[in-house]
């Protein structure tokens, strides 16, 4: 082969030598395989399930019923004067997304390992799929939200969205959300490849981290004491901005969502130079 034949290939795939390397010109052009991850994930899901893509809103419902329950009924836990399954439900749809999305990325490489060692693709796309199949699903149940938002309003409550608030903060919170959830999900697939087990701690810690953040109770209910430490958790100032603009209760900071910004920002740059890293010796371990 000449030099003018080795000068036309279609692809050259040549080994990374620097640690924060996104690439993103090669994972654009494998957007046709991102979408494609897409539609599996939202499809496969339940494929053969009796009641199929009814489970996207049956699992929040259910959920929130039982937060009405026990944290509503039973616990007595204050919800700032709204509605028990509104304030639950928005805690609920805001927090499903991170968490689904933190779950299904740090499985990446366990689950997709026989599909990394047959064919070659910018491993990004993978983690990168579930971010947007979370997206997907997230616009579900938002749905959900929404339709009993508007039920609540129709019927007479004192329920004071700012609609010019949530233009803005809507994308803003989403897109931190999607962030965090990608970032932390990154430094959490390498530690998965190695260590199995990890990942019934990380679906462990998952619904711990639940309860350090202000999705059952109001921060408002909680004494001084105590609020630095929820307020340090990046996810309770979306949370709280979430239900301001919707619900009209909660708490719109901006120093608030600059800091959960700023974390995310660095948490994604730490998972994106972790991901990267353990990506070049992944297959000798899984």
């Amino acid at each position: 082969m000449n030099q003018n034949d080795e000068a036309n290939w279609d692809l050259v795939i040549e080994p990374r030598t620097r640690l924060f390397n996104l690439n993103l010109g090669e994972v654009s052009r494998y957007s046709y395989l991102l979408w494609m991850f897409v539609k599996r994930d939202i499809v496969s899901v339940y494929k053969q399930t009796i009641l199929g893509p009814l489970w996207f809103f049956i699992q929040p419902i259910l959920t929130t019923l039982m937060f009405v329950v026990i944290f509503g009924n039973i616990a007595k836990i204050s919800t700032d004067g709204l509605p028990p399954i509104l304030f639950y439900l928005a805690g609920i749809t805001i927090w499903n997304y991170f968490s689904e999305t933190l779950l299904s990325t740090s499985n990446t490489f366990i689950v997709n390992a026989s599909i990394f060692g047959k064919v070659y693709f910018p491993r990004l796309v993978m983690p990168l799929s579930k971010v947007v199949s979370g997206l997907i699903k997230f616009c579900i149940q938002f749905v959900l939200f929404i339709a009993v938002l508007i039920f609540f309003l129709l019927s007479g409550y004192d329920i004071n969205p700012d609609f010019l608030g949530i233009l803005w903060v809507t994308p803003l919170v989403l897109f931190i959300m999607a962030g965090l959830g990608f970032g932390f999900g990154l430094i959490l697939s390498a530690l998965t490849t190695k260590y199995r087990d990890l990942i019934f701690l990380i679906t462990f810690g998952i619904q711990l981290a639940m309860y350090a953040t202000p999705v059952i109770y109001p921060v408002s209910t909680l004494s001084d004491k105590y609020k630095w430490m929820i307020y340090s958790n990046p996810m309770t100032w979306l949370v709280e901005a979430f239900r301001k603009v919707y619900l009209g209760v909660g708490d719109l900071n901006m120093y608030g969502l600059a800091y959960s910004m700023s974390v995310m920002l660095l948490i994604v740059f730490v998972g994106v130079v972790v991901f990267n890293r353990i990506e070049k010796t992944f297959m000798d371990t899984v």
